[in-house]
């Protein structure tokens, strides 16, 4: 016989997953045209008691998600807010900055291209075009993985230098210890580009390479995916040749290499 009943854990977990729905249902009924809202007229948006949305505006208040001011008191995003903003329209000026670059490798090769930027220690997905044949991989805009996996994420992390320490956090959960990881990303950095197989996906290849920003700082990474009947050893080279040089160009355009005004 089966039974519906959760354990305290649990329903202290959905009672969790609540709040923060609620808490982004306050953030949203925000907009350009309302920017400054009565704790009455946020009501009038969100489905909350009126003592449930005082102790949610204060917690998001402590954590610089809103802000408040007057009588009567009027709230307003905060500037936590302000900088996801600020992160998130940066990852799309560089996949804005690198659309024809992008399309360009795409229409050369025929084969799956995407832009990844670093997140702490994952990598996420800023652009991607897919190949048009029929036997293809994509994961798509917004996708984040391990940066310690895969090409594309290698192709990030060769070029900083990670510390013993963030070398462990990289690893956590992983099959692949701190040592092994150190190697491989030393490997990456000698020959300029990072290679995958059979990693993520069964029969996909990955080649990657890192783009920099103007201070010289890795940006982000591009990568090709294919399956592996059409990515022998000879294929990948010439791929990462390609890469190696279009991301030079990428860099360029995102400053780098330029002299900084005195």
């Amino acid at each position: 016989m089966t039974t519906d009943k959760k354990t305290d854990t649990e329903k202290a977990g959905d009672g969790s997953v609540r709040a923060v729905e609620r808490a982004l249902d306050i953030l949203l009924a925000f907009s350009a045209q309302d920017s400054e809202l009565t704790a009455s007229e946020i009501l009038k948006r969100v489905d909350l008691s009126r003592p449930t949305l005082y102790r949610l505006l204060y917690t998001l208040e402590q954590s610089g998600f809103v802000t408040s001011s007057g009588e009567p008191q009027r709230f307003r995003l905060g500037p936590s807010v302000a900088r996801m903003a600020w992160a998130w329209s940066a990852s799309l000026d560089i996949a804005r900055v690198a659309q024809p670059i992008v399309r360009r490798v795409w229409e050369e090769t025929g084969e799956t291209v995407a832009l990844f930027v670093p997140r702490g220690n994952l990598r996420m997905c800023v652009a991607e075009l897919q190949s048009p044949q029929p036997l293809s991989f994509r994961r798509g805009v917004g996708y984040s993985e391990r940066a310690a996996l895969g090409a594309s994420g290698r192709a990030l992390l060769a070029w900083t230098d990670p510390s013993p320490e963030q070398l462990v956090a990289l690893c956590e959960g992983l099959p692949t210890e701190p040592a092994q990881l150190k190697k491989e990303l030393a490997q990456v950095r000698k020959q300029g580009y990072a290679t995958s197989r059979n990693e993520l996906i069964k029969g996909a290849v990955a080649v990657a390479v890192p783009f920099f920003d103007q201070s010289g700082r890795v940006a982000g990474s591009m990568g090709i995916f294919g399956p592996d009947v059409r990515m022998d050893k000879a294929r990948l080279e010439e791929l990462a040749q390609l890469l190696l040089r279009e991301s030079q160009q990428l860099s360029e355009l995102l400053g780098h290499g330029r002299s900084t005004p005195a």
